[in-house]
Formats: structure tokens, C-alpha cells, sequence
């Protein structure tokens, strides 16, 4: 490979876990603003404790999966990611790339807890609509609006599971003191409540490295995808027998697209055609290494799009539940040829995730134990929010949708603070809704514009 190429890569990848630990102190802030506020760790002590869970929850994705990378990477249109090579290729990253890292910081500087997840989505989403616009092609916000959905949906859940368990505790738990402001000076709280509140405070950590760390491992595939498609556009860990139980798979399913209610579908004649095509790739290969290049493009584009298909037919009203299962299982078995995590990766985005939620936390935990509320944050309030922010993101995991951790512990916050009958400051949730509303509309603005400044004269 051509060491420019190496070059840009290298540079790419150092922005992007630059990224990630610069969403490590910026969304962790969140997990450790309780107990340190509440003085139940020591500042030091508790993003240490922070950074480790994160790590510790990035890594988790080596056994559990990676679907909420993947619809990172798929957020960007197929024919873009493959052919985006060369000085199209770096414009494109580096455009999603420094507008995230912008964002994030500026609105880390003034103290809000704006969200990372939606800088990525938001940077992203705007190149990928600029690239349609500029190469006349149709512009999709589908997966764009389905991925909107989780993020929407997340600070409601917030709010209301917040508010709902603070108001449970409330009446079940005859400690009062875990319901009171905490004491002015150093003394920490009593050891039951400690360890309630670190207990919290792990989960959430966990948790915020289980969903955003795999947004960062989604950021650096989609590198390495568009700039070393030869390496990475396909899976090169499926073998012999991995590509064979593939084939016999898609064969099946092509057999129930022909026969019965999918026969007549729409996209039945187009995805069978592909599947097809993705017989003819990789039957009878022992590894898709040996592939050529434009064969592994083309596996890419067919596997992605006959999977998305797939998912839609699996859905069709009077489908038998076999015949949805064969189509949901040749989505995966499909999807498995192109989409795979490098264990190296993982490990990079966990460490860069960790060490950044050591450093910068201190201006988003005055806002989060302050200033959402006309009152002070009680132990009670902390505990509710941060254990409905820890349920909800491990839910997200699941779905494989990104949800943004920031998002639903700030509303989580509020929903105690409106159970409590304190109050909100009008002008600090004003200023964090703002950030909210604003974040996806100004990343897509920004890196539209910067793709197109540096790469429109190529694609007009």
C-alpha cells in the first residue's frame, strides 16, 4: 500500500480515538458527577474507578457482539463507504472526524451535557447526505430516522423511569438521609449509601462504555473499511466451513423467496439476484482473503443491501414464523461475510475511552449535581437516575441501538428533581435542551460543508 495511504490512515485513527477520550470525559462526567458530588468517592478516586468499568464495558463487545457499531457504519450509504477511496476517502472521515472532536469540546468548555452519540450520528448523517446531493444519487434518511428513534425515546425513559423509581424508594426506604441534600464540608455519607451510590456509579460506567465504546469501534471500521477496503471491506476470519454453512443458508432462503406470499414481493426478484451473486463470490472459497479487491467490494454492497431487503421481507403481514426465521437467519448469516471487529480495535477504543474519563469532568459534574435543579442533588436522586441510566443503556445494547448516555441521565436527573417537587433552574435545562436540539442540525450542517469544500470538485 502506498505510504501516503498509511499516512492518512494513521492520522485518521489517532483523531478517532482522540474521539473517543475526549468522549470519555466529556459523557463520563455524567457516571461520576454522584458520587462525587456526594462525596462518596474522592474526585481521583472515582474516575479511576470510572475509567476502569468503561473499559472493562468496551471490551464486553469481544464476546457479546458489536451491533451497535455496526449501525454506525451503516449509517454512512453503501456505495459511498466502498468507493470512497483515495483523497475522497480521507476527505470523508476527516470531515465526520474533526467535526465530532469540535463539537464535543466546545460544548465541553462551556459545561453542557451535550451528547456524543448524536456529534457522531449528526457528522456522519450530514456527509453521507452531501455525498447524494453532490453525485446525483437519492437521498435515504431511513436508517438515519430509525437510528432517531432510540435516541428520541432514551431521555423519556430517563425522565419518567426516574422520576417513578426516586418516588418508589421514597416510600419504601425509611432511611431519610438518603433523600437530603448532602452536608456541607468533606464528610462522606454513611457506608450503606456509599456503596448504593458507587454501585450506581459502576453500572453506569459500565454501561456508557458498553454502548459508546462501540460507537468508537464502529468510527475506526468505517476507517479502515474506506481507506483499506482490501483488508477490511470483508470478513477474512469466516473459513471453509463458516462460508459453506453461508451458502447453504442463502440457498435455502433464495428457495423460500421463490415460492409462496414472497414469491410476488416487490423485492423478491432484485434480492434473490443477489444472493445469487453472493453464491457465485464465496462458494467453494476456503477464506475470503482470497478474494480480489472489487470482488470484496461487491460482496459488500450485495451482502449489505440483500440484508436489508431481508429484514424488510422478514416483516411482510401473513409471513409464517418459518419462513421469517429463514429470512432472519440469512440476514446474519449474510451480514457475517462483511461486518467483523478486530480485537486490536477494541482494545485501542477501550484504553483511549478509559483514560479520557479520568481527565475534564469536573465542569459537567457542577452542572449535572448543580444546576439542574433549584436544589441540590440528593443521594436518593442520584441513585434513581443513574440506576434507570444503567438499566435503560444495557437495554440499548440488546436492540443494538445507539442511545446516548449523557441524554438520559441529565433527563433522569430532572424527572428526580420534578418527583422531589424541587424544581428545575429554567435556564440551565433551557441551555441543555438547546445543546440537545442543536447538536445532530449543526454536525450535519458542518461536515456537509467541509465534505463538500474538500471533496465536491471530485464528485460534481
Amino acid at each position: 500500500m502506498d505510504p501516503s495511504v498509511w499516512l492518512i490512515v494513521g492520522v485518521c485513527l489517532l483523531i478517532a480515538l482522540g474521539f473517543e477520550f475526549v468522549n470519555g470525559f466529556h459523557d463520563t462526567a455524567n457516571a461520576v458527577a454522584t458520587v462525587i458530588y456526594t462525596r462518596s468517592m474522592k474526585p481521583t478516586a472515582a474516575v479511576v474507578w470510572s475509567g476502569f468499568f468503561n473499559f472493562l464495558g468496551v471490551l464486553m463487545v469481544l464476546g457479546s457482539g458489536a451491533g451497535v457499531a455496526f449501525k454506525i457504519v451503516g449509517l454512512l450509504p453503501t456505495d459511498l463507504l466502498v468507493g470512497a477511496t483515495g483523497s475522497n476517502g480521507a476527505a470523508m472521515i476527516l470531515s465526520i472526524l474533526i467535526v465530532a472532536v469540535f463539537w464535543n469540546l466546545a460544548t465541553w468548555y462551556v459545561g453542557l451535557p451535550a451528547s456524543s452519540s448524536h456529534t457522531l450520528i449528526g457528522s456522519i448523517t450530514g456527509v453521507g447526505l452531501t455525498w447524494a446531493w453532490l453525485s446525483g444519487k437519492e437521498a435515504s434518511l431511513e436508517k438515519f430516522l430509525d437510528t432517531l428513534k432510540g435516541l428520541a425515546l432514551a431521555p423519556m425513559v430517563g425522565f419518567l423511569g426516574a422520576a417513578l423509581l426516586f418516588t418508589l424508594l421514597a416510600r419504601l426506604v425509611k432511611q431519610r438521609e438518603l433523600f437530603k441534600e448532602p452536608p456541607r464540608g468533606s464528610a462522606p455519607p454513611p457506608w450503606p449509601i456509599r456503596l448504593l451510590l458507587i454501585g450506581t456509579c459502576t453500572g453506569v460506567s459500565y454501561a456508557h462504555g458498553s454502548n459508546d465504546g462501540q460507537k468508537g469501534i464502529g468510527l475506526i471500521m468505517l476507517i479502515l473499511i474506506a481507506l483499506m477496503p482490501g483488508r477490511f471491506a470483508v470478513n477474512p476470519k469466516l473459513g471453509e466451513a463458516e462460508l459453506r454453512e453461508t451458502v447453504a443458508i442463502v440457498r435455502k432462503a433464495d428457495a423460500t423467496l421463490a415460492s409462496g406470499a414472497l414469491a410476488s414481493h416487490e423485492k423478491a426478484v432484485d434480492t434473490r439476484k443477489r444472493l445469487g451473486k453472493i453464491v457465485e463470490t464465496i462458494d467453494g472459497k476456503g477464506s475470503l482473503s482470497v478474494l480480489a479487491l472489487e470482488d470484496r467490494t461487491a460482496l459488500r454492497v450485495e451482502a449489505l443491501k440483500a440484508a436489508s431487503s431481508l429484514k424488510k421481507m422478514a416483516k411482510t403481514k401473513g409471513l409464517s414464523k418459518s419462513d421469517a426465521a429463514i429470512l432472519e437467519e440469512c440476514q446474519a448469516a449474510v451480514r457475517s461475510t462483511v461486518e467483523f471487529v478486530e480485537a486490536w480495535v477494541t482494545v485501542l477504543v477501550a484504553l483511549a475511552l478509559g483514560v479520557g474519563t479520568m481527565v475534564g469532568w469536573k465542569r459537567i459534574v457542577v452542572t449535572v449535581g448543580e444546576k439542574i435543579g433549584k436544589a441540590h442533588l440528593t443521594y436518593g436522586q442520584g441513585a434513581a437516575a443513574e440506576l434507570t441510566a444503567m438499566t435503560t443503556i444495557l437495554a440499548a445494547d440488546v436492540m443494538a441501538a445507539p442511545v446516548s448516555t449523557t441524554h438520559i441521565l441529565s433527563s433522569g436527573i430532572a424527572g428526580t428533581m420534578a418527583a422531589n417537587g424541587s424544581g428545575l433552574q429554567v435556564k440551565t435545562v433551557r441551555n441543555i435542551l438547546l445543546a440537545w436540539v442543536l447538536t445532530l442540525p449543526v454536525t450535519m450542517v458542518l461536515s456537509g460543508l467541509l465534505y463538500w469544500a474538500t471533496a465536491g470538485r471530485n464528485l460534481n
